[in-house]
């Protein structure tokens, strides 16, 4: 009997660093995490105070208000890098920092008393859900990069980035219908529980075997988590510059910023294309979109990776980038179509479908090429250069409006299409690979 007891005792659950099928379902539900807010905040939300008589300008402050954190997400990652508490693991700490505060603020949101009449405090709260938000994804990205093998990567981005679409979307769906049906408080805290929920898995599953799970608990630092921490910031700034200037992580840097600039001008183009040219009503396009954002999300996550995983990372770029090419030239070329829906409606959904599967296959490759010593501040790094080509692709609408009609406009896209497809012929693994090696030798005798 007392060796039945003693053999249950020593049973623990797998470490993530030894079981991929872990990895899978922890990285993807803690991306519904994510989601799940976001979903509430930037589209439920906005629509519910539409409809309850807010202008443009309240609406437009809130959202304003509620996104600065994600502009700070290269602030927030050399401290994940510089600090944690290696028993419990390197990045797990900031991993449950950061859900605990996600659950806890957004909880926090729903004891708003009248929100409608304290939007004030409806930012201040979003603001701190959002500041949460931003720590676990970089530490999700963080922990990510460190512990999933090169050829499992693409499949699990693919995973993490649909599981985010679904909590995006079951968010909006189900939390418009309870904001509308039962009211706000209901909305809020019936989606704080499931981010609670989603807590255990950081809570029972270590990072690496024989860590802590909680730091009253028995345990030690992993001899590969203290190998890779830094500690101090002139290292980590060092070892951020020399990484992302060797030639294929710059490389890839200036093609993310380049195809960026497409999405963002895709992106904002689409609605006012629709809207101006066509003459859609607004919420028919907010409809295709959202069902296009669905489908493109659940195929990423199935077969986006997949396909990667199986074919290669930069062959699909390659591919994605050649069909979003000849895409967008037939939408252009073929403008005596746009009266047809159909066409237009089929455009939409096929351009947002591969753009996905795009975006999985380049997360991957940014993560392929991180130095795990600064994963977490290049790979933010990598999305802030991602973020600012957005931004750059909606400014740009305006002087594009000015001077070319819609077609020339559309068929801009296939510029910055073709500098990350040019981009993509310098991009060697194993030539960037070297270059770390060096970098690693180099630090090693520093640190000897």
């Amino acid at each position: 009997m007392w060796s039945k007891i003693q053999q249950r005792r020593r049973i623990s659950v797998p470490a993530l660093s030894e079981s991929s099928f872990l990895r899978y379902i922890t990285f993807s539900v803690l991306y519904i995490a994510q989601g799940i807010p976001e979903g509430i905040l930037y589209y439920a939300i906005p629509a519910w105070l539409a409809i309850n008589g807010k202008n443009p300008a309240e609406i437009g402050s809130y959202v304003a208000v509620i996104a600065l954190p994600w502009s700070f997400k290269i602030v927030n990652a050399p401290i994940m890098d510089r600090f944690t508490y290696l028993p419990m693991g390197r990045r797990r700490p900031w991993v449950l920092f950061g859900q605990f505060g996600l659950m806890a603020s957004f909880l926090s949101m729903s004891l708003i008393t009248n929100p409608l009449d304290n939007l004030l405090w409806l930012m201040i709260l979003g603001f701190v859900v959002n500041f949460f938000g931003v720590s676990q994804d970089i530490a999700v990205d963080g922990m990510a990069i460190d512990i999933l093998p090169v050829d499992q990567q693409a499949r699990a981005n693919g995973l993490m980035w649909g599981s985010k679409t679904a909590g995006i979307s079951i968010s909006v769906a189900l939390g418009s219908w309870i904001l509308n049906s039962y009211g706000y408080f209901y909305a809020i805290s019936s989606f704080s529980l499931i981010v609670l929920l989603i807590m255990i898995f950081p809570l029972i599953l270590r990072e690496r075997p024989g860590e802590k799970l909680l730091p009253w608990m028995r345990g030690v630092a992993s001899d590969t988590a203290a190998h890779l921490q830094l500690h101090s910031w002139k290292l980590i700034a060092k070892s951020l510059f020399k990484v992302f200037f060797l030639p294929v992580s710059f490389i890839m840097g200036v093609g993310v910023f380049s195809q960026s600039i497409g999405k963002g001008l895709i992106d904002t183009l689409l609605p006012i294309f629709t809207v101006q040219e066509l003459g859609w009503p607004d919420t028919q396009y907010s409809q295709i979109f959202a069902t296009a954002n669905l489908i493109s999300g659940i195929a990423g996550m199935f077969i986006g990776g997949a396909l990667v995983d199986f074919f290669g990372k930069v062959r699909m770029i390659s591919i994605y980038l050649t069909i979003l090419i000849i895409l967008t030239a037939l939408m252009s070329f073929f403008s005596n179509l746009w009266a047809n829906e159909s066409f237009v409606i089929g455009f939409i959904i096929i351009f947002y479908i591969f753009i996905t599967f795009n975006t999985i296959a380049i997360f991957a490759t940014a993560m392929r090429l991180c130095w795990k010593r600064v994963a977490a501040t290049q790979f933010t790094l990598y999305m802030a250069i991602s973020n600012l080509g957005l931004a750059v692709g909606a400014g740009i609408i305006g002087p594009l409006n000015e001077i070319f009609d819609w077609k020339y406009i559309i068929l801009t896209y296939v510029v910055f299409a073709l500098v990350m497809l040019v981009a993509l012929r310098f991009i060697h693994f194993e030539n960037h690979q070297k270059g770390i090696d060096v970098l690693e030798d180099q630090y090693v005798e520093s640190e000897d």
